[in-house]
Parts: structure tokens; sequence; C-alpha cells
């Protein structure tokens, strides 16, 4: 099914035709990584993850690099604070940021560079700029001609001549204008630096994902991708910076996801309303966060509320229970050995066929989870009839992870819940025996017990089915 992609650059949904077929280079901007990442990090880190799943799932060859700022005025800052050095608060919170995307269910990149292992690489695409006069040195710095790239601002839709600059560094004397953007900044005492043709410095923070995409991936990506914040002035100036050397196209499709929003409020630092994805998964089951984030279109905001998150606990814990509930059905006794009915067939395919339709049209995560909720209904229908087959259950269980592993909502530790540890499974036995023996409140006694414990009991005709609060 071909794929189309609301593409920032065309502002229209642009038909996905790689470059090569079957392989997919893909871009995405990743953390400065001087703190532990937010929910608001958390929702590109979520959904580009998504789209790599789905574009794998086409029968893609993805290569996917999300870089690491590790070097930035605020990971100096940090070192100061805390007494320590900037590659140390970088290693605290490279760590922190995979144990984060891993919690959420998202896959690694192919490749995570740094920006302290690309410095030479930086450096030589500096060079070439100012040797083919995109840039000068001005004071130990280096700035980028914005006026000499005649189409700076065709991402944003920015006029150069209107902008109100809000970059990364202060606008000061050094500018030839002040529109220009710093490529590399002169190292002020104590700061961490490296050697130049300009002097010791580091580089600006633009630069570095110009010089990490190309030496990763080549001159021109077919996805680069990242949150609605950065297309101006970031990745307005990624383009400048790398199509005036390579007189190519940076990128043939710009993605940017939607900001979030803390109950209607813009999440903002003077607001003091960040929540860190460290904090909210101790006390929010981490796929429903992730349901959360593929419940509203990626470019459209989304709004974090306690009510938005109590139905994304409802609605994965639903799904979850269907994939739990097929397969103990498929463990009892008495099921039919006949062979699947052809009308459930007919129904799967169409479900099938439903999502992939939504996925393909610039992946409507919200209406492809509506498929899998139709899913989840025939499933429920099908697990209670009396004729149900092996084939059918495991037709439906089959499609149900199908699907899942385009939007990782059933966590792979769901499996473990289907382990009881020795103290709960005697005491399942336990009230067993009291059932039987009409010891109505032993029984009683032991769900509740199991209950403290956050094991729910469901009683069904197939015997006692347990699943986790």
């Amino acid at each position: 099914m071909a794929i189309t992609i609301y593409n920032t650059l065309t502002r229209a949904k642009d038909s996905f035709v790689p470059q090569t077929p079957g392989k997919v280079n893909m871009y995405v901007c990743g953390p400065t990584v001087y703190d532990y990442i937010h929910i608001g990090n958390a929702r590109p880190v979520i959904f580009f993850d998504v789209v790599r799943r789905y574009l794998e799932a086409a029968g893609n060859e993805v290569r996917y690099v999300v870089n690491f700022t590790d070097v930035d005025d605020k990971l100096i800052k940090k070192a100061e604070q805390l007494g320590t050095t900037v590659p140390e608060v970088a290693e605290k919170f490279i760590t922190a940021f995979y144990g984060d995307i891993d919690s959420l269910g998202v896959r690694k990149a192919t490749l995570n560079p740094r920006v302290t292992d690309n410095i030479p690489e930086i450096v030589a695409f500096i060079a070439e700029l100012v040797d083919k006069g995109y840039a000068y040195e001005s004071e130990g710095d280096v700035y980028f001609r914005t006026s000499k790239f005649d189409e700076y601002g065709k991402l944003s839709g920015q006029n150069l001549g209107e902008l109100q600059f809000g970059i990364r560094v202060e606008i000061g004397d050094r500018k030839e204008n002040q529109q220009d953007f710093v490529l590399w900044k002169g190292a002020k005492p104590g700061e961490i630096k490296w050697e130049s043709p300009w002097g010791d410095g580091r580089p600006g923070w633009h630069i570095e994902c110009s010089a990490m995409a190309r030496k990763y991936l080549g001159e021109t990506l077919d996805i680069h991708g990242g949150g609605h914040d950065l297309q101006f002035p970031h990745h307005e100036c990624e383009i400048a910076q790398s199509e005036s050397l390579s007189g190519k196209p940076l990128a043939n499709y710009w993605m940017h996801n939607g900001y979030i929003h803390i109950n209607n409020e813009k999440m903002s630092k003077s607001l003091g309303n960040g929540i860190t994805v460290n904090e909210i998964v101790k006390r929010i089951k981490p796929h429903a966060i992730r349901y959360f984030m593929l419940s509203t279109h990626y470019r459209s905001p989304l709004n974090f509320s306690d009510e938005t998150i109590a139905q994304a606990v409802n609605s994965v814990e639903r799904i979850a229970n269907c994939a739990s509930n097929l397969k103990h059905r498929l463990s009892s006794e008495g099921l039919s050995d006949a062979a699947a009915d052809p009308a459930l067939q007919a129904k799967l395919d169409e479900i099938a066929s439903q999502f992939h339709a939504k996925m393909s049209d610039d992946f409507n995560t919200p209406d492809a989870i509506t498929a899998v909720f139709e899913l989840v209904t025939e499933a429920n229908q099908y697990m209670n009839r009396s004729d149900a087959s092996a084939e059918g259950l495991q037709a439906l269980l089959a499609l149900l992870e199908q699907l899942d592993n385009v939007l990782g909502l059933l966590p792979a530790q769901e499996a473990a819940n289907e382990l009881l540890d020795a103290d709960i499974d005697q005491l399942i036995v336990e009230r067993t025996e009291a059932r039987k023996s009409k010891n109505w409140a032993r029984a009683d006694e032991i769900r509740d017990l199991l209950a403290e414990k956050n094991i729910v009991l469901e009683d069904t005709p197939q015997g006692i089915r347990w699943r986790r609060k």
C-alpha cells in the first residue's frame, strides 16, 4: 500500500518514494543530554519509533539515526552546578535516556552519534562553508551568512527580513547581520574546547546535525523529523548549511510533531509544569503513556491531564486483557478443531486493511488504534462462542500481535504476567478448594488478599483467570 507523508516543506501530503527502493534513511533530532527527558521530548521519540516500525513492516530496511547533543551551554552550566565535567554529565543522562525509552517500548535507533565523537567532521564542514564564502570568522567565532542562501526560511515560511531570531547565541556586534547564526563558538576560560582553524572552541547547535547527517546517511535524507519547535531556527539552519555545500535537498520529506500541553497550558520551564519520563513511569503504566501519545494525530497538539491519562490506562488495559485472554483461551480444553470460520477470516482481512489504510495515510495512529479496538471487540465476541476453534483464536491473536508490532502497545513484560510466584499460586489453589467446599468466606478472603497484591481474579467458564491491576 502506497504511503503518503505530510511534508512540512511542501505543506501537502506527498507520496513517499525513498531514493533507493526498499531502503529508507531517516534522521531525527535527539536530546541535549543535560537532564532527564520530559514528556514533550517523549512524543517524537515514541512517534518516530512507530514511523520506523511501520516502514519496516512495509518491507523497508530503515537506517535510523538519532543524535545526542553532548556539548552545549546547558551541559556546561549543569557540570558547573554539579561540580563535575561535561562528559560525565552527558554520560549520566545518555544512560538515563536509554532507560527511559526502553520503559516506553521504544527500540534503539540504528545509530546514536554524539557531537563530541564527530568534531573533526564538524570542523571540516565549517571550513568548507568558509572556503565557499557562506561563513565568516569574527573574533574567534564563525557565523553563517544567511543572506547568501536565497532560500533561507523556505521550511518555516519565515521572511528573512522579518525574522525574530530566537537562537542559542546572543545577538552581538560580531555578526555581519542579525540573522546570521553561529557555527563555531570561541571557548571562554575554563570551558571544554577543541582545536580549530579559528581558535579553540566548540560547535554551534545547528552545525552538528548537518555534519552527522551527511556522515552517517549521505547528502540527502529520505526523512528528517523532529518536534514542531525545531522547524525554526534549527531545521532552517540545517537546510541552509547543508544545501549551500551540496546543492541538493537536505531531506525529501520533513516531518514535525505537535506540542504537548499540560492541563491545557503549554509546557514550559517558566510555568514549572514540565514532567520527566523518569518521574511519570513510576506512577503510570509506561505503555499507557505510549498509548496517550499515539491516540492523537502526531501533527495536532496533545493535552496531558489526569483525565486523558486515565482514559489511556483503561484503553491500553483493554487491549492487554484481550491478548492475555486469547492466550488463556487457546490453552484451555474443549476447543473445536474445525477450520477457522471464513466469515471470521474475512473480518480479520477487513480490519487489517483498515489499519494499513490509516497508517499509510500520514501515519494516522488514532484511526489505526480504532481498527485495533475493532479487532479486540471481534476477539472478545469470538472467545465466548461455544464453537470457537483453536485456528480461529490463533488467527485473532496473530493479527493483534502483527498490528501491535507497529504500535507497540503491548509491553513484552505482559507475558511475564502469566507466571505466578509460589505464594500467589498456592493462594489460588486454596481459593479453588474453598469454593468447591462452599467455604465462601475463605474464598472471598483470599480474593481480597490477592487484590492487595494487585492480582485480580476472574472466574470464567474455562477456569480462574488473573491479571495485574
